[in-house]
């Protein structure tokens, strides 16, 4: 394998979503400084729906319009709608997300519509992004399993895929919500997706429930897929799936990458560092391995000295 990978870091919004309890706007305002300073290319910084539904996310208009941008970064917002969209572009977001489903039980239960509705709500917004010149990426959600249907057809992945990408999606990230998937049906789906559209268009976004994460990006990478989501320390979990350990961590998969000469321009040291830093704030311990074994090797030399 040669090349580089770029990473989205979701960690900001994705990750601290359903934190039970309330994450001040400062901290998340940092934590996404603090990501991008570390090297990474894009770092979700929040989402534009309703307190209602995600309390966690109410103050993304204060979160967006405070963080300081850097030069080369960008800071992709979900948008679920028009409204959201409007809000979100007032609060100065040049990336936008639409957020669908490959399974139609999920897609009613997550945003309370069809597949076929949810697309036909879509279509609008990322229209009146692309002419406001504002990007917009899509992600399709349970692609390797549902919690409610089981397994899903690698083609009903690829359909949803490629008429979000002939929408106007600049690329689709490609969801395993629950974190079921392994590497053959990983490769299965995302060769069905590849017969639809370009694979250079295609991303990957792994939760790590039973331990398959990174053996799904390796088998992405075996793939020609060069784009991945993650989050810092592991943060983040899926309401849908009892037990469910949440997104692969950012530190892993750098760790691993850096294991392959595959370049990511992102700085593991810094990473670890955050990762120590933002769960100290909420409570818990980092999920990563990287980031903790890491830690401890620092640490343990700092007592040398």
């Amino acid at each position: 394998m040669k090349g580089n990978v770029r990473i989205v870091e979701v960690g900001p919004r994705d990750g601290l979503q359903n934190e039970p309890g309330e994450v001040p706007t400062a901290v998340k305002v940092e934590l996404i400084e603090r990501l991008a300073d570390a090297g990474l290319p894009a770092v979700e910084a929040t989402a534009f729906v309703s307190p209602k539904w995600v309390p966690q996310m109410a103050d993304h208009t204060e979160v967006l319009e405070r963080v300081r941008r850097k030069p080369g970064v960008s800071y992709p917002v979900l948008t679920p709608n028009l409204k959201g969209l409007e809000a979100a572009r007032a609060a100065g977001a040049n990336e936008v997300a639409v957020f669908g489903a490959a399974s139609e039980t999920f897609s009613r239960k997550n945003i309370n519509c069809s597949i076929e509705e949810s697309l036909e709500r879509f279509r609008p917004v990322v229209a009146e992004a692309k002419q406001h010149g504002i990007r917009v990426r899509g992600y399709v959600s349970c692609v390797l399993g549902c919690p409610y249907e089981g397994e899903i057809a690698p083609e009903q992945v690829a359909d949803v895929a490629s008429r979000l990408y002939e929408m106007g999606c600049y690329e689709i990230s490609l969801g395993d919500t629950i974190g079921v998937g392994t590497p053959g049906k990983t490769k299965a789906m995302i060769e069905a997706c590849a017969l639809r559209l370009p694979r250079e268009k295609l991303a990957g976004h792994f939760h790590d429930t039973y331990g398959q994460a990174l053996a799904n990006i390796y088998a992405s990478l075996e793939c020609g897929v060069r784009t991945f989501d993650a989050s810092i320390a592991g943060l983040g979990g899926c309401p849908y799936a009892a037990g469910a350990s949440g997104n692969v961590a950012t530190e892993d998969v750098v760790y691993m990458l850096n294991g392959l000469g595959l370049g990511t321009g992102v700085d593991l040291d810094r990473l670890v560092d955050i990762g120590q830093w933002i769960c100290s704030i909420l409570g818990k311990p980092p999920a990563s391995k990287a980031g903790r074994a890491l830690a401890a090797k620092k640490a343990k030399r700092a007592e040398g000295r």
